[in-house]
């Protein structure tokens, strides 16, 4: 059973919807709903793989909730940076989550994208975390890298989101996926505002098992895919980013992709 409700800024529900396979919750939004605290929890059995649009506006993805439990808080404030502006609006929007089928968990495809994902603590996967975010800010938050948007010749504002290291030699960010699961590739996306950005021309993926494999960049605003091999992990970290000694710019991270199956329907 899959449960959909959403409370307003009060904590009451405003609308809450049950559905064995699939629930679709639609919601009207006030202005005076809008407080800041606003949430959407979704619950279903656990260790389930449900695929998940939070609003027309974010685009929808894949979760993996081992609890049963994902607890979503509707972006306020600066927040919202990082976000279409249509995001959770006054007016009516609606939230969809399905079971995914069994093909679907045992194909082959990018296992680090979840548009839902949030900054900090996280009940559900895959999620990023960074041991540095510029200046502390929405717009440049881990979790901008795995939410699916790979639109990276700007620097600010929605699309544009990225993972910005505040100058830090030693940013890294690691992509969590909440269970073990198998990856043979990765692609990654830098922000590629020339002359604005700078760009990376080498770095460093860690996984869970030890492995460690280095790889080059060039400066382009494609996808650039690492072959890594196959592994069996729980975790990627990409790390020891070089800057070329050519630009003396901003570099950003707009999206990192991993590629495999989950290891359970191998």
């Amino acid at each position: 059973m899959i449960s959909i409700t959403y409370n307003n800024a009060a904590g009451a529900a405003l609308a809450a919807v049950s559905d064995p396979l699939e629930a679709h919750l639609c919601v009207e939004i006030s202005e005076g709903d809008r407080g800041g605290e606003e949430c959407i929890i979704i619950t279903c059995e656990p260790h389930s793989h449900l695929w998940v649009q939070l609003d027309a506006a974010i685009m929808p993805g894949e979760i993996y909730a081992p609890t049963g439990r994902i607890v979503w808080r509707v972006p306020f404030g600066r927040e919202r940076d990082a976000y279409s502006p249509a995001v959770f609006t006054e007016g009516r929007h609606v939230v969809s989550a399905r079971l995914m089928t069994e093909g679907e968990i045992g194909s082959r495809r990018n296992l680090a994208c979840n548009p839902a994902d949030v900054r900090g603590e996280s009940d559900f996967y895959p999620h990023s975390t960074a041991n540095v975010e510029t200046r502390g800010e929405a717009l440049f938050a881990a979790r901008n890298v795995i939410d699916g948007y790979r639109v990276n010749t700007g620097h600010w504002g929605w699309p544009y989101q990225s993972w910005g290291i505040g100058g830090r030699a030693d940013a890294c960010c690691t992509v969590d996926f909440g269970r073990e699961v198998e990856i043979d590739e990765a692609a990654v996306v830098i922000r590629a505002d020339f002359p604005h950005d700078a760009w990376w021309d080498r770095g460093q993926f860690v996984l869970s098992d030890g492995s460690e494999i280095d790889f080059t960049l060039s400066k382009c605003a494609c996808r650039q895919f690492v072959p890594l091999g196959t592994h069996r992990v729980t975790w990627l970290r990409i790390q020891n980013l070089s800057q070329s000694p050519d630009d003396d710019g901003f570099p950003a991270l707009t999206e990192l992709e991993v590629y495999g199956r989950d290891a359970d329907a191998l």
